[in-house]
Formats: C-alpha cells, sequence, structure tokens
C-alpha cells in the first residue's frame, strides 16, 4: 500500500563496534514505559506486513517472497489498522511516559493520522502511477542490492515477487482513475516502468549461475512471465493512461496548508516560510555580490564593483562569478568518478577539522537505478535500521542519452566540481549518509520509522553551508559563492512549492525564479519543475530544515556558552533520531516535550 509503503523505515539498537559518542543515553524510566515499549514491540511487528517491498527495506525479511497488494480491499485494512493504533495510543498517558518516550507517543500518533490522512484524503493511490513503478522497481532491487543473506535465499524472493508482478499491474489497472492522473504523472510512469527490467538484467541475471538447475528454470520462467507483464503495463501507460490523464498536477491551497503542516511538524506557516525565504534570497545574493565581486577582481586587477550597484549590476557580476566556477566541469561520462574523488575530499576535511564521529558504516556511489530516474539528480539510499552496517548508496543519475549537447553542457555547468563537492556533503558527508547511520543506532526502535523529512534534508543543507564555514577548500572563494548558490536552489525550492501548487505559477514565471533570481542552469530548472509537479510540499523540506537546524544551533550555543564545541553539538544532535527539530531542542536543552 502506499502510505505504508512511503514510510516503512524503522530503528534497531545496534551497538556492536559503535564509537562510545554515537551512542545515545539511557532514557529515565517512567510508570508507563513497560507498557509503551510492548506496544511498540508490537506495532513495528504488525506495520512492516502493510508494505512487504517496503518492510524489505526496512531490512525485515519475513515479507520477502510476497508482493504488496494494492486493492481496495488492502486500503480497508490499512485503513483500518490505522484506526485501531490510533485509538489504542490516545489509552497512554504521556505524563507516565520517560521524556524519550514522550516524543516517540507523539510522533507515532502523529505518523498514524498523517497515514490516514494520506490514505482517506490526499488519495494519491487513485492519481499517481508513479507510487506503483516504485513499488515493482523496490520488489526487486531491495533484494538484490545488499547482501543480506545468501544470494540464492534472495534471488527466491525474487522469483516469488516477478511471478506476482502480473497480479500487481493488474491491481494497478483497476486501482488508477486515468481521469484524475496528472499527464506529468503519467508521463514520468512510462519513463520509469520498464525500470525493473533493467534491474533484472543488471542484478539478477549475473547472480543466476549458483542457482540449482531447478530453481534456475523456475526463475527464467519468472523472468519471461514478469516482461511480459512490464510489457503490458507499459503499453496501457502509453496507449490508454496517458491520452486520458486529466488530472492537475497543482493540488490546491486547501490540500497544500494540510499536507505542509503535516510534513513539516514546524511552527512556521506558509506565509512565515515565504516570508522567511523571500528576505533570505535578498541576503543571499548579496553576499554572492560581494564574493563574486572578489573572484573577478583576483582574475582582473583593473576590476571594480559598481559603487551604487543597480539590480542590473547585481545580477550581471553574480552570474559572471558563477561562470567561472561552472566553467571546471567533469567529463559527460565522469559523473560518478568525479563522486568518488569529491567524496575522498570531503570526508579528509571532516576528519582533520574533527566535525564530528563518522559512523564505520560502508558507502558506495552507484549508477540511479532506472525506476528511480525523472524525480532527482541524486539520493541517498540508506540501509534499513534493522540492517545497520549493511551499505549506504550514494546514487547519481546519468545524463539522459537523448539529451542534446546544449542541454549536457546546461546540466555539467550546474554540477560543476565545486557543485558535485557540495553535492557530496549533502547526500554523503557528513550530511544524510552520516545523519541517517547514526540515526538508525538510536536506542528507540520507533525513532527511524517516525523520521522528519524536514529534519533529514534540514541537516544535509546545514552541513553545507557548515562546512564552508568550518573552511573547507577556503583557498577557493568560488567554492563559498556555489555553496550559497545552493543555499538559493532550497530557497528557490520552499518558494517555488508553494507558488505552483497554491498561487499556480506558470512554467515562464518558474523558470525565471530559478534561472536568473537564484542562477540554476537550464537543465537544473527544467528537472525541477517536473519535481515540483510529481511532489508536493518535499520541496519546503530543504529551506524549512536548514532554517530549524540553524535555530536550533543558535539555542545551543547560547546555552552552552564557552562550552559550546561542534564536535560534540554535531554528535549530538543527530544522535536522537531524526524527529523534528523541536523535539531535538526539547530533549537537548531539557525543555517541555511539544505535545501538540
Amino acid at each position: 500500500m502506499f502510505s505504508g509503503l512511503r514510510c516503512l523505515l524503522a530503528a534497531v539498537c545496534f551497538l556492536a563496534a559503535v564509537p562510545p559518542t554515537l551512542l545515545h543515553a539511557q532514557p529515565q524510566a517512567a510508570p508507563m514505559d513497560p507498557r509503551f515499549a510492548e506496544l511498540s514491540k508490537q506495532f513495528l511487528d504488525e506495520y512492516p506486513a502493510l508494505s512487504p517491498v517496503g518492510a524489505t527495506g526496512l531490512g525485515d525479511h519475513r515479507f520477502d517472497r510476497q508482493l504488496d497488494e494494492v486493492s481496495e480491499e488492502a486500503r480497508r485494512r490499512e485503513r483500518e489498522f490505522y484506526e485501531r493504533w490510533i485509538r489504542t495510543l490516545e489509552a497512554v498517558d504521556p505524563a507516565q511516559l520517560s521524556r524519550d518516550n514522550q516524543v516517540d507517543l507523539t510522533l507515532l500518533t502523529r505518523k498514524l493520522r498523517n497515514d490516514l490522512w494520506f490514505l482517506t484524503e490526499l488519495r494519491e493511490w487513485e492519481w499517481n502511477p508513479t507510487v506503483y513503478t516504485q513499488i515493482a522497481g523496490g520488489a526487486v532491487y531491495s533484494l538484490m542490492a545488499r547482501d543480506y543473506a545468501p544470494v540464492n535465499e534472495r534471488l527466491a524472493g525474487v522469483t516469488a515477487r516477478l511471478e506476482a508482478l502480473p497480479r500487481l499491474y493488474r491491481q494497478v489497472r483497476e486501482t488508477l482513475i486515468p481521469e484524475k492522473v496528472p499527464p506529468i504523472h503519467a508521463e514520468t510512469a512510462v519513463k520509469q516502468n520498464r525500470g525493473v527490467l533493467s534491474t533484472i538484467k543488471e542484478l539478477v541475471r549475473p547472480a543466476m549461475a549458483s542457482l540449482p538447475e531447478a530453481d534456475r528454470k523456475r526463475l527464467e520462467q519468472a523472468i519471461v512471465t514478469a516482461t511480459e507483464g512490464v510489457e503490458e503495463h507499459q503499453t496501457w501507460l502509453e496507449k490508454e493512461l496517458v491520452p486520458k490523464a486529466r488530472g492537475n498536477a497543482r493540488i490546491g491551497l486547501k490540500l497544500f496548508d494540510e499536507k505542509l503542516a503535516r510534513t513539516l511538524d514546524s511552527s512556521l506557516s506558509r506565509q512565515e516560510i515565504r516570508e522567511r525565504a523571500e528576505f533570505e534570497l535578498q541576503r543571499v545574493r548579496r553576499e554572492m555580490y560581494r564574493l563574486a565581486g572578489q573572484a573577478l577582481a583576483a582574475r582582473d586587477k583593473s576590476f571594480q564593483l559598481p559603487e551604487s550597484p543597480t539590480p542590473d549590476d547585481e545580477q550581471r557580476i553574480i552570474e559572471q562569478g558563477i561562470a567561472l566556477a561552472a566553467a571546471d566541469v567533469p567529463p559527460r561520462d565522469k559523473v560518478v568518478e568525479a563522486a568518488e574523488t569529491s567524496l575522498d575530499i570531503t570526508t579528509r576535511f571532516v576528519k582533520e577539522r574533527d566535525l564530528m564521529t563518522i559512523p564505520p558504516d560502508p558507502l558506495r556511489i552507484i549508477i540511479m537505478p532506472e525506476f528511480q530516474r525523472g524525480v532527482s539528480v541524486a539520493y541517498c539510499d540508506s540501509p534499513g535500521a534493522l540492517e545497520v552496517g549493511q551499505k549506504t548508496f550514494y546514487a547519481v543519475a546519468p545524463l539522459p542519452e537523448d539529451w542534446t549537447d546544449e542541454q549536457c553542457r546546461s546540466f555539467l555547468r550546474e554540477y560543476n566540481i565545486r557543485s558535485i563537492h557540495n553535492l557530496t556533503v549533502h547526500e554523503a558527508m557528513p550530511g544524510h549518509f552520516v545523519q541517517i547511520a547514526v540515526s538508525n543506532r538510536n536506542p528507540s526502535r520507533l525513532r527511524s520509522l517516525l523520521s522528519s523529512g524536514s529534519f533529514v534534508e534540514g541537516w544535509a543543507c546545514y552541513t553545507e553551508q557548515m562546512m564552508s564555514e568550518e573552511g573547507f577548500l577556503k583557498e577557493d572563494p568560488l567554492m563559498r559563492l556555489v555553496t550559497l548558490k545552493w543555499n538559493l536552489r532550497a530557497i528557490a525550492n520552499a518558494i517555488l512549492d508553494q507558488r505552483l501548487h497554491v498561487d499556480g505559477i506558470t512554467r515562464e514565471e518558474a523558470m525565471r525564479l530559478m534561472t536568473r533570481d537564484t542562477f540554476q542552469e537550464e537543465r537544473e530548472a527544467a528537472g525541477k519543475w517536473v519535481r515540483a509537479q510529481l511532489t508536493s510540499c518535499q520541496l519546503s523540506t530543504y529551506f524549512v530544515g536548514y532554517q530549524e537546524h540553524r535555530d536550533l544551533r543558535k539555542a545551543a550555543e547560547a546555552a552552552q556558552g564557552e562550552k559550546f564545541r561542534v564536535k560534540a553539538y554535531h554528535d549530538k544532535v543527530v544522535s536522537f533520531g531524526s524527529p523534528p527539530a523541536k523535539y531535538v531542542k526539547a530533549l537537548m536543552l531539557n525543555e517541555p516535550i511539544p505535545t501538540k
């Protein structure tokens, strides 16, 4: 099911070989803690069954030979699950729980209410076909990407899921209402659907030689069956869904405000977010103007900044400074190699400056799987909390083969060498990879399940600016300029998110916001326009999360005074898991736990 799959992450206490600084202090017991521990265990036992594919990603392998049901009956069971658990948790008195458990109770109750709202009000299951391309692609990928069990055991799960794939596609076609599907969602599903076949080719077939003959023959037949199912569904997507797709990608004011509040769990309202973002956009541009002027003056001794710059002066000089950085690009087919080099550089800096404790988990840079493409340029694919210590993947999308030379140049100007450094900070070191690896070691088995997108994305954006402020590549002023440009991108994300879904911004207006106001290349802006339509509220998590992390650090500095130490702060702030920042602030600074 969609809302089951979209949130299926959970935590497990896995302390072996973990540096002491990564361990969270055990909470002081309270009268209802034992009862809440029982409920937590029961919930974590029941919840993964909502989505077998999500359970595999979590690290719960009881359902590896099952494939999700997306029928009306399955949705009824899911709705009843949420309602039953909401009633159960209402009987728990938070005043009788430890502070950590008060947070978990609040977050779990909120998550259940949110998932119920997604299921019954937002109803993406009837209009978003990309939900199902993720299930189909993840069904195989999640079994083969990590070596959590002997390969023959994992291939048995692949066989069973491939045999069930045609049934999944039939249910999808019965569930989706073509007239409600936005065209951009239908078109993206067309591009993603065959991704499961590339996963079979790249991950399954090379591993089949170890199977006994009977098992290998069954898997071969399952591949044939699945391939026929994929192609039948592809034909339906292209011939039936795309021509009939008439839905509006904009979800509108009412749904946006409700979803934004549920997504962020922030004290900031939509209007406050907008006002803060527009203020920050102008502030960051002023700093970029100064830095660009310094970079240009360093290359031309006769260059001088205008004493009273006009808006056109500011625009021109920032563009000229960014152009200097954009000229240093990797070859079209060497983006992954550039990311690997960047990972070495960023890791060395974090260690040399002793900015935080790095967990021992393996990290691998990979080409983004086909079924995941079309939404973002890169992402961090961390293991489920039940598989702490397994590989984390820093996935980078290849340049599409059908792009023109100019489109490729535009992309590479955006993801120039310095920009790839910043991307690596965000996705890996010390961004998502480090934060999620530590989060999954929190003793609360619920905490990763209850993770906040704004905390996770906010941390990654915070690390970009923190690394720059700590002196990362400080001998290169263009590196700081690029880092500020990424800050502008996060600001533009929040503005674009609500201007699209609430105000009805046109593509032309959106492209101006991105290409002129925040200096993004055409390919980046075009991709973000698609992403903003495919998602809603997610783009706001970067800016809001970053603002909350900055506010959190200021509060910690004020509370600790001269005792404040950057490494201790970083290790502490990520040790609480990934709840919204206000809960981390309460736990860290011994403030009252927010319960509403």
